[in-house]
């Protein structure tokens, strides 16, 4: 294939592997903690990052990591000991990560609208070298925290109450999945961009959803399907010149809309097969017993 002996093309599909790992990988833990928007505030955040990064001259990669962890540390300790809402936190993170990164991003010297828009809806032709290493040494980090305690962090967001009166550390490893959201999104924004992200982390859990219910297999399924979408919209921005976040999120919600509709009449026959079920336990436990087997004529009187 054309685009396979291209670099930067290797390096985009590359990214795009390690992108549709990594961000079902943490959104399961967000959509099972009923907090799946939270991709979505550190993104903003991370454009705080990504202009500091250019105004110091810096790797916008690596300054956007630091500043998100930073964001999501400081969202979680909010929402755990602050009077302030999860919501309102969030609403903040949203407005001054965003007014932060148009800022520095216009006081750096070397730095540009164009250039944050590569990072808002990312870029295939900016995938360097260096991003490919630091997006490589991030996702490492997230599968080996997401596969490595999964059975700790879903504990933690299935029930927190359940998961501390059994000894875990929950305060840490909250923080531990903040942060290792925060990560997510930074490896993510290179190939589907900051302000889509959230959308990768989310509805390839909610896709895998609709055919499974067990943990276990609809992780397997979101990073499948995460992989399949990041893929194939790395392709289609390139055969078509069309910006490639945008299309591997269509993409997703194209496959989370396959599935709703493919899952819909087996549920519906599940449900029907369950009410016969039920039904015909109800039947064999209320009907009496024939004359021959009732307990009176066997009694000797």
């Amino acid at each position: 294939m054309e685009m396979l002996d291209l670099a930067f093309m290797q390096r985009a599909l590359l990214a795009a592997v390690l992108v549709g790992i990594t961000a079902p990988a943490v959104g399961i833990y967000l959509v099972q903690r009923r907090q799946a928007l939270m991709g979505d505030g550190i993104g903003h955040v991370a454009m705080t990052g990504v202009g500091l990064g250019f105004l110091l001259n810096s790797s916008p990669v690596w300054m956007a990591t630091l500043v998100a962890v930073v964001g999501s540390v400081a969202m979680e300790l909010i929402r755990a000991y602050g009077k302030t809402r999860g919501d309102l936190a969030l609403a903040l993170l949203f407005y001054g990560g965003m007014a932060g990164g148009v800022l520095l991003i216009n006081l750096s010297p070397t730095g540009s609208n164009a250039n944050l828009s590569s990072y808002l809806f990312g870029s295939l032709s900016t995938v360097s070298s260096e991003d490919i290493t630091a997006i490589a040494i991030l996702a490492a980090f997230v599968i080996l925290v997401t596969v490595g305690l999964r059975r700790q962090l879903f504990a933690v967001s299935q029930d927190e109450e359940f998961a501390r009166v059994t000894g875990l550390p929950v305060r840490a490893l909250n923080l531990l999945i903040a942060v290792t959201a925060a990560v997510t999104v930074t490896v993510a924004m290179r190939v589907v961009g900051l302000l889509l992200v959230s959308a990768l982390m989310v509805v390839p859990v909610a896709a895998a959803q609709q055919l499974s219910k067990s943990f276990r297999t609809t992780f397997v399924l979101a990073v499948a399907t995460g992989i399949t979408v990041t893929l194939a919209g790395t392709a289609t921005s390139y055969y078509q010149d069309v910006p490639p976040g945008a299309t591997i999120v269509l993409y997703a919600i194209g496959v989370f809309v396959l599935l709703t509709l493919l899952a819909t009449p087996l549920a519906k026959r599940r449900a029907r097969a369950a009410e016969a079920a039920a039904d015909a336990d109800t039947e064999s436990c209320g009907a009496p017993l024939p004359a021959t087997r009732r307990p009176t004529d066997d009694v000797k009187v």
